[in-house]
């Protein structure tokens, strides 16, 4: 359940982010959002992996350009898949539907957008290593004045 995913390069993204209504809390949607991930993972044949986020209130300044204001309270449930198609069949499934209506009732809208993958990547060696030994370094001259 808290492993970490790998993602196959061919794969395509959806991205759902569900706002909750006035005053619904994570712990309220919580026990849906489960029984709704376990559905899509074990039965529907195109799922690659998933996440689920709740919104911490952070909005980069350095990486937003234009006007945002209050986000709100919400979740993103990020999903992977082979295709499209595969999504779409699976949201088309009674199961999938019933737990998902479930949901709806403690959020205000939801969207779902699709994205194919054109990049990814991840730290290379080392530049990890270079960073620890800098942070090991800097630990060091800092207990030296005690």
């Amino acid at each position: 359940m808290f492993n970490d995913i790998k993602v196959p390069f061919n794969s395509v993204m959806l991205y759902n982010v569900a706002k909750l209504k006035e005053g619904v809390t994570l712990t309220d949607v919580e026990e849906h959002l489960g029984t709704m991930c376990n559905i899509v993972k074990n039965k529907y044949k195109g799922f690659l992996a998933g996440q689920v986020f709740e919104y911490a209130g952070f909005v980069s300044k350095e990486g937003s350009v234009g006007d945002y204001g209050d986000e709100g309270n919400h979740i993103a449930i990020i999903t992977y898949w082979t295709t499209f198609d595969e999504h779409e069949r699976s949201h088309a499934d009674e199961d999938f539907k019933n737990e998902f209506c479930k949901l709806l009732e403690f959020c205000e809208d939801t969207k779902e957008l699709g994205y194919k993958l054109m990049w990814q990547g991840e730290q290379e060696l080392p530049n990890i290593g270079k960073e620890l030994k800098e942070s090991i370094t800097d630990d060091i001259e800092k207990t030296e004045g005690c």
